[in-house]
């Protein structure tokens, strides 16, 4: 998969990411996983209507425990019960995220395998999958010797932290592949490493971990045809590479940075008239954020009459019911 550099008046490289035969439409069921670009990019997908569902089981880092929740879904299987923990009064999963914790272990069981149940209905007519690893330290149980997705406060005696190899992530990748094949042979994947540095591995390390990760998304690339790589992390790294693209702690990208990478995203996979949606949307929800002094008067009255119009003509592609119904409750 070929990506052009351009080089523009001599001070900035622009990575142009190619266009892909795989069209994503408003309509594609899409189920997005991983690091922090599958909370960017699913709340992109949310707020522009797309059929889409981003992070069932929350954030979640390292690609084993990524595979491992797949999983579960693909087969619809429930967490065995020393995956479950007592962390300072809260009842948790080790292969989940801290979002799913309570002070009840019915409830969080219940949680759990909820959100499991839910993502294999999602996932059996998925068109896309989004996976996007963070980093290739992974952190193993000292009493059993599993990798957990989240050490949820447990003392760091508990663990050993080991650097995942490629070998060991592309047996993951393996056994998950075969999973989901099973499942629903029509899924296209799309693979990103995430351009968030972590800097409690130290920098060094960080370059090392995301190196293991990029190779192994390279060789998975290769051996599958309905697998691509989108280059979040080359954007970034190569493209956005000045601290004004990122927010105050300098680690994760900010909104300027989010857009530009969802622009790139866009242009690679939506169809064009997905492409022609998205503007005239933003500027109906512009308009549906608008909240005047007096909604009484005949110029909002006619505004508001006029954007249910809009909404109405969208009736075909996307769900508009709740946005029409709030502008209904503004009429006099």
């Amino acid at each position: 998969m070929p990506f052009l550099i351009t080089f523009k008046h001599m001070f900035r490289t622009s990575l142009k990411v190619y266009h892909s035969d795989n069209k994503i439409t408003l309509s594609t069921p899409i189920l997005s996983i991983g690091s922090c670009f599958s909370d960017c990019i699913g709340l992109k997908f949310s707020e522009n209507k797309f059929t889409a569902l981003a992070n069932p089981f929350g954030t979640v880092y390292n690609p084993l425990s990524i595979f491992k929740l797949l999983s579960y879904s693909l087969n619809n299987i429930k967490p065995t019960e020393e995956t479950y923990l007592n962390s300072q009064g809260l009842f948790a999963n080790y292969d989940f995220h801290s979002s799913f914790s309570s002070l009840s272990k019915e409830e969080i069981v219940s949680q759990v395998n909820e959100s499991i149940a839910a993502t294999h209905e999602f996932i059996k007519n998925s068109r896309c999958l989004i996976i996007t690893f963070g980093t290739a330290f992974v952190y193993r149980r000292a009493d059993n010797q599993q990798i957990v997705a989240n050490c949820h406060k447990v003392p760091a005696r508990s663990f050993t932290k080991e650097l995942l190899t490629q070998k060991q992530i592309l047996n993951g990748f393996d056994q998950f592949y075969r999973d989901l094949q099973d499942l629903n042979k029509d899924i296209n994947i799309i693979l990103t490493v995430s351009p968030v540095r972590h800097i409690k591995d130290t920098l060094p390390l960080n370059s090392v971990s995301k190196a293991n990760l990029r190779v192994a998304c390279d060789t998975i690339t290769q051996q599958h045809s309905n697998v691509h790589y989108f280059p979040s992390y080359e954007i970034m790294m190569d493209d956005l590479r000045d601290y004004r693209f990122y927010k105050a702690d300098m680690i994760h990208p900010n909104e300027t940075a989010e857009n530009y990478i969802w622009d790139q995203f866009s242009e690679s996979y939506f169809d064009a008239e997905t492409l022609k949606f998205i503007p005239q949307w933003q500027k109906i929800k512009r308009a549906l954020q608008h909240r005047p002094f007096n909604p009484e008067t005949d110029e909002h009255q006619k505004f508001v009459r006029e954007t249910i119009i809009k909404l109405k003509e969208l009736e075909n592609k996307i769900n508009v019911r709740e946005e029409i119904k709030s502008l209904e409750d503004q009429l006099i």
